[in-house]
């Protein structure tokens, strides 16, 4: 919804637990784990082009990514988990924008998503520049997060998501469930498992 012609400039959002976050400067303090989940659980994946009853959410992404990621690190700590967990945190205010349409508009958004990204990974005790190999590892998951949902879930053939993702190796799909759950049960598994590794995050501080 646009603002009203003449009001003034306005680069933040009000979120429901009442915070108001700067997407130029976004402020740690400004962040809770309720806005994200909540935001994460109705943003669909693949602009919503994918089989099923229900949306598949980026909060069902990023559990089904920290899933993999612990599963091909089976070593990582609950600090790594935990940023596997949020690497697409900033989509509850961005939008899960697919690989297309970023080609289409080019790199600028990237910026504001990194913003929010260093100031997610300090509101929760994470570093906020991740090391090149966790960041790899992540990506890596993510990749093959993509590659189910693209062949389960969206239409992809084999060969089309091959080439696109890569062929997971020494995984396999069957390990995993990308079922389409309603915004409630996606909200609430996010919640819940943010909660198991916070704590134990906590513990090893």
């Amino acid at each position: 919804m646009a603002d009203r012609i003449g009001a003034p400039p306005r680069a933040w959002q009000r979120m429901l637990s009442g915070r108001r976050l700067n997407l130029l400067d976004p402020s740690p303090l400004d962040i809770e784990i309720s806005d994200i989940a909540h935001g994460l659980a109705r943003v669909a994946r693949w602009n919503g082009q994918t089989s099923g009853e229900h949306a598949f959410s980026v909060a069902q992404h990023s559990l089904l990514v920290e899933a993999i990621f612990s599963r091909l690190v089976t070593a990582a700590s609950p600090e790594a988990r935990l940023a596997a967990l949020l690497h697409d945190a900033p989509e509850y205010v961005i939008g899960d924008m697919i690989s297309p349409f970023k080609s289409v508009v080019g790199g600028g958004y990237k910026e504001c998503e990194l913003r929010l990204q260093r100031a997610i990974h300090l509101r929760f005790s994470l570093p906020a520049e991740l090391g090149v190999g966790l960041r790899k590892d992540i990506k890596r998951a993510d990749q093959v997060a993509a590659y189910f949902e693209a062949t389960q879930l969206a239409g992809f053939s084999v060969a089309e998501a091959t080439q696109f993702f890569g062929r997971p190796r020494g995984i396999s799909a069957d390990s995993f469930d990308v079922t389409p759950r309603t915004v409630t049960w996606a909200q609430n598994a996010f919640l819940k498992r943010f909660a198991a590794l916070e704590a134990l995050h906590a513990n090893r501080s």
